[in-house]
């Protein structure tokens, strides 16, 4: 049974690194060094300097991921939520690459400012069934701001019509306090992460420059109506961002 009651000893002791699976990543090295000159994939482009720039950034996020996992994890035990992905917890760099490269191609920025603002290159998911989910979220959230790491973005999609294309999630982004690296962290129920993997698959097509408005507009349709099916658990579209540090009267609401 999910109890807020537990959440202050969980703070005071910090994360139990035991709750951490298996080390999938021996070293933070990226395939050939990241490629000495440019990068170019489906009709977008980094010139060297900013290639060098990215391969940088995914260097830097593989090493501070080894010390945000372990809290995560221990979050996510917290709440009796799945760690779902835990070995894709680490963006590709084709993948980080083409990010970049399409916000640089359409904001008419540069890539520093992109990777400034990235919040992905570092990710993961913890997912509840229908019933646990509000008070999953709750406790995994209020754990992860109590072990002092800042809510940057959350953004609660269960708030808004499905039928417009909002995914049902609750998708945050966070601060690390010690490494300072941005990570995120998609809520999830299981009938929502399932439509989420297949209207990605839609949303890949849908950016992709080549793609005519037609079709975009067809794609978007098609993820409507994927979202539209996913039920909303009691209190989901109430759930907010916690507070730097959760007051008494929010770890004890539940317990």
């Amino acid at each position: 049974m999910l109890c807020l009651g537990a959440v202050p000893a969980a703070i005071a002791a910090g994360p139990d690194k035991s709750a951490v699976p298996a080390r999938l990543t021996a070293a933070c090295r990226l395939p050939n060094g990241g490629g000495a000159g440019g990068w170019a994939a489906d009709g977008l482009r980094l010139s060297a300097r900013d290639n060098r720039k990215a391969n940088d950034f995914l260097v830097g996020a593989c090493r501070a991921e080894r010390s945000i996992s372990p809290q995560v994890a221990a979050a996510a035990r917290l709440s009796q939520a799945q760690l779902v992905g835990f070995q894709n917890r680490l963006k590709s760099p084709d993948s980080l690459k083409r990010k970049i490269a399409t916000r640089m191609q359409d904001r008419g920025t540069t890539a520093e400012a992109e990777l400034a603002r990235l919040t992905d290159a570092v990710r993961y998911t913890l997912q509840w069934n229908d019933r646990q989910y509000t008070g999953g979220v709750t406790i995994a959230s209020a754990v992860l701001a109590g072990w002092g790491n800042t809510s940057n973005e959350w953004k609660n999609s269960w708030a808004f019509p499905a039928d417009k294309g909002y995914p049902r999630v609750v998708n945050s982004s966070w601060k690390a306090p010690a490494a300072g690296q941005l990570f995120e962290i998609q809520f999830h129920t299981r009938a929502g992460k399932q439509a989420n993997l297949k209207g990605h698959v839609l949303y890949e097509e849908e950016r992709l420059p080549r793609t005519s408005p037609e079709r975009k507009a067809e794609l978007h349709q098609q993820q409507a109506a994927l979202y539209a099916k996913v039920p909303v658990p009691a209190g989901a579209p109430q759930l907010a961002a916690p507070p730097a540090q959760p007051s008494p009267e929010l770890l004890a609401a539940t317990g």
